[in-house]
């Protein structure tokens, strides 16, 4: 991996931890399935996906196209249905070493609380409440038209898809009215 000084050398090791479990959410489904297992997998792990219970059909393809691939039996594995058992029986499971979720804070609590028990890793990606900052400085006239394409971008329904813009008291008029325009 390159380093970032000549006189330095970044090294990466890899270690598969086990059993990795990746819950995903509807939105982007393909997308979110490929970026939880791939990084798994390629450490050594065998991977179960949870997707959505909207969106199961992604998550279908990828175990069909694996098993054509070569990858062995039990390596990519997909569980679909109610999200509460299955959540419960992955937290629950000893042999399950790490969870992956990306959804909201309030799932992402429950699933940190049911891993604690067996020590489990943890990647979350919680909230979807991204913040835009406005300051005194901010050419305004290039922000609203950049601002209103965050805001909307797959209809506001992106994880970080801007939420929350906080203005400048100095600018926020100006802003109010440059946004309307950018969204009219």
């Amino acid at each position: 991996m390159p380093a970032t000084q000549r006189d330095r050398r970044v090294v990466v090791q890899k270690h598969p931890v086990g059993v990795v479990a990746a819950i995903t959410p509807w939105n982007f489904p393909l997308t979110m399935v490929v970026r939880k297992c791939a990084p798994a997998l390629a450490a050594g792990c065998t991977v179960i996906v949870k997707p959505a219970e909207d969106t199961p059909l992604s998550a279908l393809a990828v175990a069909k196209l694996a098993e054509q691939a070569g990858f062995p039996a039990g390596v990519f594995n997909v569980v679909t249905g109610l999200p509460h058992p299955i959540g419960e029986a992955l937290t629950g499971d000893h042999r399950v070493r790490m969870l992956s979720f990306t959804g909201s804070t309030s799932v992402g609590k429950r699933l940190m609380e049911q891993c604690a028990p067996t020590m489990k890793k943890l990647s979350l990606e919680l909230g979807g409440k991204s913040c835009c900052l406005v300051l005194d400085d901010a050419d305004v006239a290039a922000v609203a038209p950049r601002l209103a394409a965050a805001a909307t971008i797959i209809s506001g329904q992106q994880c970080t898809a801007a939420r929350r813009v906080l203005v400048h008291t100095s600018r926020a008029a100006e802003m109010k009215q440059a946004l309307a325009a950018a969204l009219g």
